[in-house]
């Protein structure tokens, strides 16, 4: 979990992404931080996040990233 939080944190440090729920509906992340946030994602995590994982649930918050993340390394 501290891996994506760091991440996260390159692309906006003032975010407390501990307590942060709405990374997208609030629009703290707009579609360039997403490009370059699931780059990093699938840089660090050996991971592929396609079109299908592309929804707003699964990037609100660095616990939703993180669960994201862990379903992939799954499959």
């Amino acid at each position: 979990m501290e891996d994506v939080i760091e991440i996260l944190r390159s692309i906006h440090p003032e975010v407390d992404y501990e307590l942060e729920t709405g990374l997208i509906d609030k629009k703290i992340f707009d579609s360039f931080d997403i490009v370059t946030l699931v780059g990093e994602l699938m840089d660090e995590f050996d991971v592929e996040i396609t079109a299908e994982h592309m929804v707003p649930e699964n990037f609100n918050s660095a616990e939703a990233i993180y669960d994201l993340i862990q379903s992939l390394q799954e499959d």
